[in-house]
C-alpha cells in the first residue's frame, strides 16, 4: 500500500534548480535511505513532504490517517518541562482516549439501556486501542528509551531548557521513537549520538515494522538499516532496491552503460552531421542529406550528468610551534555549574588528539576554555609559544545574510574575486552555491564554507569541533586525507571512529572526567 506519492515535483531557490519533474513513492514497511551529495536537496525534499515548504510545481499526497513523525531539531522545548514530560507527551493521544473512557464511565450511571449498550461498545473499542498501544506500560517504555539514548544518566526529571543542543535532539528523537508513527522521517539522526547510542538506534530501526525515510552520511549505519535507496543527483531522484552497497554496484554499472551509449551516439551524430555538411548542396545527394538531417532532429540526445567539483582540502601550514601546545592545571570547565573534575592535561607538538564521548559532557566547552572563549570555573590554561590556531566551530551563527563570496572576503580582504571563487570551488562548491547567501545552503555546504576559511589561513594547531557533521561521503574522505597529511597538531571532537582511525595519535574518553554523563 502506498503511504506517500510525490508526482512531477519541481522546485528551486532563485535561479538555482533543486528538483526537475521528480516523482517518488513510499510503500508500507519500506526502509528508505535518501542519499546524495551536499546541496542536492535532501533536507529541502523533507521540508516539502512535511508541508513546511511549498513546491514550485507538483503534487504531494499522503494516505488518509497516516501519522508522520519528523525529527525536527528546531522544535522549541518549554521551560518547566522535564525530559520525562517530553517523552511521555509522545502518548498524548492515548491520554486523551483515557479521558474519553473516564468520561463515558462517569455518564454510565444516568444512561438508559440503549445508550448503555452503545457506551459499552465505545468503551471496549477504546480499551482495545489502549492495550494495542501498550498504554498500561508507558512508564517502563519511557524508561527503556531514556536509558538507551543516555538520557537517564542526565536525570530524567531534569528541565529540558538546561540541556545542550545535542541533548535536546536526543530527547526529541526519544519522543519520536516512542510515538511509533506510521512513517518516521529522520534527517541525520546520528550527528548527536555517540557509538553506543548509534548501535541501539541501528537495532531499533532494523526491527521497526513501519516505514521510514532516513538521510545520513554515516554509511555503515545507513547500510545496516535500509532496504531501498533513493539517489538525488542533478535535479533527479532515482530508486534502487537494496542497501547502500547494492546501490553502489548498480549505479556504477548504470553509469558505465550510459557513458558507453553516449560515446556511440556522439560518434553517430558526428558521422550524420559530416554527411549532411558534405551532401546537402549537391542535387543528386540532397534528399539523402535531408533524410539524415531529419534523423538528427528527431534524435533523443543522451546527456551525461555534470560531474560535481570534487573538494580538494590542503591546510596551509605556519612556522613550527613550540614543543608544548597547551597545558591545563586543575582546570574546571562549565558555566554556572562545573562540567568536569579538575583537569591536568598536556598536549605536545605533533600530537593529533581526539576527544570522544556523548554530547553535553563538556567537549566543546573544553575547546572554548582552551581558546579563552569561555572562562573556566577554576584552574588555568597555559598556551605554548608560536601558536597559529585554526578553530572550526560546530555550527554557523543563524541569520547570516551574506553570500559565500562576502563571507570569505571578510576573512581575506586582500584576495581578488578570482582567488575567493577559486578557494570556494576547491572546497567543492559550484558557482551557484558561491553566489548564494550562506543561510540558504545545506548544512554540508555551510560546513565547506567554514572549512574554506580554515584552509586559507596559516596554522600549526587545529581545534576542530565535529567537522564531519553534515559532510557528504566524498568531502569526509578528502578531509580525513588532509588531516593525515597535516604536519601540525590537532585537537578533534568526533563521534565517528571510522573517520578518526588513522588520524589520531591519542583518543581521550571524556567520560573519565565528566561530571554530567549523557
Amino acid at each position: 500500500m502506498s503511504i506517500l506519492n510525490v508526482e512531477h515535483l519541481t522546485h528551486g531557490f532563485g535561479d538555482r534548480a533543486i528538483f526537475q519533474d521528480v516523482s517518488f513513492r513510499l510503500l508500507k514497511g519500506e526502509h528508505i535511505g535518501l542519499i546524495g551529495a551536499n546541496g542536492e536537496g535532501k533536507s529541502t525534499f523533507m521540508n516539502i513532504i512535511t508541508a513546511k515548504l511549498q513546491p514550485d510545481e507538483g503534487k504531494v499526497e499522503w494516505a488518509k490517517r497516516v501519522r508522520v513523525g519528523y525529527l525536527d531539531q528546531h522544535t522549541v522545548l518549554e521551560k518547566g518541562m522535564t525530559i520525562r514530560d517530553v517523552l511521555k507527551s509522545a502518548f498524548a493521544f492515548l491520554f486523551q482516549m483515557e479521558e474519553q473512557m473516564n468520561d463515558i464511565c462517569d455518564r454510565m450511571g444516568e444512561a438508559d439501556e440503549e445508550t448503555m449498550t452503545s457506551m459499552m461498545e465505545e468503551l471496549g473499542t477504546i480499551q482495545d486501542l489502549l492495550m494495542a498501544h501498550d498504554f498500561y506500560i508507558i512508564d517502563s517504555k519511557v524508561e527503556e528509551v531514556a536509558r538507551a539514548l543516555g538520557l537517564s544518566d542526565m536525570g530524567i526529571d531534569k528541565d529540558v531548557t538546561e540541556l545542550s543542543g545535542g541533548q535536546r535532539t536526543k530527547v526529541l528523537l526519544g519522543k519520536l521513537l516512542l510515538e511509533k508513527p506510521d512513517i518516521l522521517l529522520l534527517d541525520e539522526p546520528t550527528n548527536y549520538l555517540d557509538v553506543q547510542h548509534i548501535e541501539w538506534l541501528k537495532r531499533y530501526l532494523q526491527e521497526y515494522e513501519n516505514a521510514f525515510i532516513l538521510i545520513s552520511h554515516d554509511i555503515p549505519f545507513l547500510n545496516s538499516v535500509v532496504n531501498i535507496i533513493y539517489h538525488m543527483e542533478n535535479q533527479a531522484l532515482d530508486r534502487y532496491v537494496g542497501d547502500y552497497e547494492k546501490f553502489q554496484e548498480v549505479y556504477a554499472v548504470k553509469r558505465a552503460q550510459l557513458e558507453s551509449a553516449y560515446k556511440r551516439q556522439q560518434q553517430e551524430i558526428a558521422e550524420l552531421e559530416d554527411f549532411v555538411a558534405r551532401n546537402k548542396a549537391r542535387v543528386s545527394t540532397r534528399n539523402m542529406a535531408m533524410s539524415r538531417q531529419k534523423k538528427l532532429d528527431k534524435m533523443d540526445v543522451i546527456e551525461l550528468s555534470k560531474d560535481k567539483p570534487k573538494p580538494e582540502f590542503r591546510f596551509m601550514e605556519a612556522r613550527t610551534a613550540g614543543k608544548m601546545i597547551f597545558e591545563t592545571k586543575e582546570l574546571v570547565i562549565g558555566y554556572e555549574e562545573p562540567l568536569s573534575k579538575p583537569l591536568d592535561l598536556i598536549m605536545e607538538r605533533g600530537e593529533k588528539v581526539v576527544l570522544s564521548g556523548a554530547n553535553g559532557i563538556g567537549k566543546t566547552t573544553l575547546l572554548k576554555s582552551i581558546l579563552g572563549l569561555t572562562p573556566s570555573l577554576n584552574g588555568n590554561v597555559e598556551l605554548g609559544d608560536y601558536l597559529s590556531i585554526g578553530y572550526f566551530e560546530q555550527e554557523m551563527a543563524p541569520g547570516n545574510t551574506t553570500t559565500c563570496i562576502e563571507e570569505i572576503w571578510k576573512e581575506f580582504p586582500s584576495y581578488t574575486q578570482y582567488q575567493v571563487r577559486s578557494a570556494l570551488a576547491k572546497c567543492g562548491l559550484t558557482t551557484k552555491h558561491i553566489e548564494s547567501q550562506v543561510r540558504v545552503l545545506s548544512g554540508g555546504e555551510q560546513a565547506k564554507v567554514r572549512l574554506c576559511k580554515l584552509l586559507n589561513r596559516e596554522t600549526n594547531v587545529l581545534l576542530l569541533d565535529e567537522p564531519t557533521n553534515h559532510l557528504d561521503v566524498e568531502a569526509k574522505e578528502e578531509l580525513k586525507r588532509a588531516l593525515m597529511e597535516y604536519k601540525g597538531s590537532i585537537l578533534l571532537i568526533c563521534h565517528e571512529p571510522e573517520f578518526y582511525e588513522g588520524v589520531a595519535t591519542k583518543v581521550i574518553d571524556c567520560r573519565e572526567w565528566a561530571l554530567k554523563l549523557s
